[in-house]
């Protein structure tokens, strides 16, 4: 069956149709890793999104669990090169058509994804119409003038507190989309982790007794959510903060910064960045739409880090009074390098000495 691709310029796209039968709006973007496409497509970070593919080949690995980053998909449609329909790994459990139609997602093959890639670098993320019906452009037209819907943090965040258990400090894992590998890189260094909802008060984490909060990465405008940047308010200089992505962002608003939708985003999995601090580059991947404005950080406490080394752009803050620190990029990797790991031992290093801090002032 033939599926259609309508972007809000008006640029009609037609290729073969997989996945789910149905049609989804969302923002078209495009990711530029060669490989963890399972990665890709389980980020909550992508929730609402078009994503596009560009690696050539799609689904040649299959699907399996290990690989997932978290329940399911939230994506509103794929689009590729070509797409394997038979895979071949020794670690694939099912193909990729199989799993789009379980987690109902539309999927369209035999787009020239060069071209629509130079087109959103060109012209920006807007706003694009898949089908994978038997729908007249007409239609698909008239459903493109839909609003895109605006909290999705709420759709991919826990919707109760849990935990990991383990022997090591004890850190909230503030849940706006969260990956799994931030838990799994906790749990490496002993930590508990406590998951908790989006909207979850300050007085509630206060009543967790943690050692740290972790701020996590998930989709969409910051702005969005007011619950959690006023949290964070609350939560600064009582316990060691560690923002990733959008946590990053939150953190940046909660003391007085300002964000700002970008013209593309930063979608890939070897971005470089510098660490200001010491030099060094980093090779980095990220999924974001929003950045920090640099402007807006002059009169409040807190200093960049990091420097996206593309197009100069904010990707690390740290706060001159309280401990607590961020970065744009996902230091968990899955996929990308794992060159930034080591911020999660800043992070445990940070939650030790604020714990003797603590327990000198309290003696």
């Amino acid at each position: 069956m033939r599926a259609k691709l309508l972007l809000e310029d008006g640029t009609r796209l037609t290729g073969v149709s997989f996945g789910a039968e149905k049609k989804s709006l969302g923002e078209v973007v495009f990711h530029t890793g060669m490989t963890g496409y399972q990665e890709i497509l389980t980020n909550p970070s992508f929730c609402g999104q078009i994503v596009t593919l560009t690696n050539p080949l799609i689904g040649n690995c299959g699907i399996n669990r290990k690989d997932a980053e978290s329940q399911g998909s939230f994506i509103h449609g794929l689009v590729v090169r070509e797409f394997a329909s038979v895979p071949s790994h020794w670690r694939s459990e099912k193909s990729l058509e199989r799993w789009l139609k379980e987690y109902d997602i539309p999927g369209i093959a035999g787009v020239d994804t060069r071209m629509l890639t130079r087109k959103i670098r060109m012209e920006g993320s807007m706003k694009g119409i898949i089908s994978t019906q038997d729908t007249s452009w007409e239609e698909l037209e008239e459903r493109l003038g839909v609003p895109l819907r605006e909290d999705l943090v709420s759709i991919v965040s826990s919707r109760s507190i849990h935990t990991s258990p383990n022997y090591g400090k004890r850190v909230v894992l503030m849940d706006f989309g969260a990956k799994y590998g931030l838990q799994r890189d906790l749990a490496k260094r002993g930590c508990e982790v406590v998951v908790v909802p989006w909207n979850t008060s300050a007085e509630k984490i206060h009543r967790l007794d943690p050692d740290g909060i972790l701020l996590s990465n998930g989709p969409g405008d910051p702005k969005n959510v007011p619950e959690g940047i006023q949290t964070i308010q609350k939560l600064l200089g009582h316990y060691p903060l560690f923002g990733i992505g959008l946590g990053h962002q939150l953190l940046a608003l909660a003391c007085g910064g300002d964000t700002q939708k970008m013209r593309f985003g930063h979608w890939g999995s070897n971005h470089p960045v510098k660490d200001l601090g010491t030099g060094q580059i980093y090779m980095t991947p990220q999924h974001h739409s929003y950045t920090v404005r640099e402007e807006s950080l002059q009169n409040t406490r807190l200093e960049i880090t990091h420097i996206a080394l593309n197009d100069g752009t904010c990707e690390g803050l740290s706060h001159r009074e309280f401990p607590a620190f961020s970065v744009q990029y996902h230091p968990e990797a899955a996929p990308g390098p794992w060159d930034s790991g080591h911020l999660f031992d800043q992070f445990m290093d940070l939650m030790e000495s604020f714990a003797q801090k603590e327990g000198m002032s309290h003696a």
